[in-house]
């Protein structure tokens, strides 16, 4: 079953949105606000890793859902990760062009993740950033769920990176609860952290202190995104026995 022409043709206008602002430099190392939310999820993810098993990363296999350009790919390379153990797939004809031009040796796909071409179990993570906030309909998130969790090898993890909240200025996304992703991902284990302190906030902030970032960082409902990991329950009730 594919994603309905609809919504298809809503997710690539949102896209294109996300581009124009990109155009602005609104995501780039160059804008100190940007910086200071890569550094700060950066630094969480790297502990993520390193607390559940994944360090080092030189023999994991990695999937990236919506893979974009591939910029968590290449991160997830400067870490330690071999380019052939890194694969994505990519809605976006443009981008994934890109990810291919920008990502040598790794393997990238075009399409959708509703079905994944891979085998079960393949993967000892599976990453998704900001991708299910972008989908509407549901039935189309509880698919690409079931398919990340089957590819999940029965030790692996899922990382999870998304909006929490609701943004007033973009109704193109939906926030998304502990209690929906517990839905998504039924029989799991989770462990949850809040992260990214408000995005229009620290871009204006961001340029006149940094420490004014770092305290406002420490207070929890400033911080609009989830980092999720999320285990197949199976295994941790292995662990144990």
């Amino acid at each position: 079953m594919q994603t309905s022409k609809e919504e298809l043709e809503r997710i690539m206008k949102v896209y294109k949105n996300r581009e124009r602002k990109e155009l602005l430099n609104l995501y780039t190392y160059f804008n100190r606000g940007n910086l200071f939310i890569i550094q700060d999820r950066e630094k969480k993810l790297l502990d993520l890793l390193d607390k559940y098993g994944m360090n080092p990363l030189d023999n994991k296999k990695i999937f990236d859902i919506g893979c974009g350009s591939g910029g968590w790919l290449r991160d997830l390379l400067q870490y330690g990760a071999k380019p052939e153990n890194l694969y994505g797939i990519e809605l976006l004809h443009d981008r994934f062009e890109k990810a291919n031009y920008l990502c040598p040796n790794m393997n990238i796909t075009q399409g959708n993740a509703v079905k994944i071409e891979y085998d079960d179990e393949m993967f000892d993570i599976v990453l998704q950033s900001t991708v299910f906030t972008s989908i509407m309909d549901y039935e189309i998130k509880k698919r690409i769920a079931i398919e990340m969790l089957r590819v999940l090898s029965k030790d692996g993890i899922i990382l999870w990176y998304d909006f929490r909240y609701n943004n007033p200025n973009n109704p193109d996304v939906s926030g998304i609860k502990k209690r929906e992703i517990k839905e998504l991902f039924p029989e799991c284990d989770y462990e949850f952290k809040t992260v990214t302190l408000l995005p229009p906030l620290v871009r204006k902030l961001a340029k006149i202190s940094w420490l004014t970032c770092f305290l406002l960082n420490m207070i929890t409902f400033l911080r609009t995104h989830y980092f999720a990991v999320i285990r197949k329950r199976n295994y941790v009730n292995e662990d144990r026995e």
